[in-house]
């Protein structure tokens, strides 16, 4: 049997990257019923940037099987949507005259204790996500928002590192097609 070129693919779920944006997206459908303006047209971009982002994982990893190229490229658009989302909830913070967790806040260091959490889920970040206060809410759904950043800037860097090592699709069905051929008696023509 001919080693299989469409490698294992899908898997998302086990992603960190993937965990971290789901809450995010939850937490953001959350804060913007709760403290903003349903009129206002920056709730539906904040919760569009969110869902861009864990749905982008999404479509790569499933796409990974067959694209190494277009899981590369939604994983940086997913990247880039939940970069947007920060900023809207920077911009949130600031108009509002609140500030945003240094990293040496204890609040801030409690929540990196907290990502570290294995299993860590929207429930492990509960309190602070659905906090009274707007300020602490959206500052916790920021770390959140910079660890799944952080989680996916280390998994653009992998699979760029993997596309050069082993290359797409079309290098896998040569190499495939090479090894199968190989193993044919010389001269004599696949069935």
């Amino acid at each position: 049997m001919t080693e299989r070129f469409i490698p294992a693919h899908g898997g998302y779920r086990k992603l960190l990257s993937y965990q971290r944006a789901e809450v995010v997206y939850d937490a953001t459908v959350r804060f913007c019923n709760r403290f903003m303006d349903r009129r206002d047209r920056t709730v539906d971009q904040m919760i569009q940037a969110a869902r861009s982002g864990k749905q982008n994982i999404i479509e790569g990893s499933m796409a990974s099987g067959t694209s190494k190229e277009t899981e590369i490229k939604l994983t940086n658009v997913a990247r880039a949507s939940l970069e947007e989302l920060l900023a809207d909830y920077g911009d949130y913070l600031r108009v509002r005259g609140f500030k945003e967790w240094t990293k040496e806040d204890p609040r801030a260091r409690r929540l990196r204790e907290l990502v570290r959490t294995p299993g860590a889920n929207y429930d492990t970040f509960k309190a602070g996500l659905e906090h009274a206060d707007p300020a602490i809410a959206a500052n916790v759904i920021i770390g959140l928002i910079k660890v799944a950043c952080y989680l996916l800037d280390q998994q653009i860097r992998q699979l760029e590192k993997a596309f050069v090592e082993e290359g797409g699709l079309r290098e896998r069905m040569t190499r495939a097609r090479l090894a199968e051929r190989a193993k044919s008696p010389r001269g004599a023509k696949p069935a």
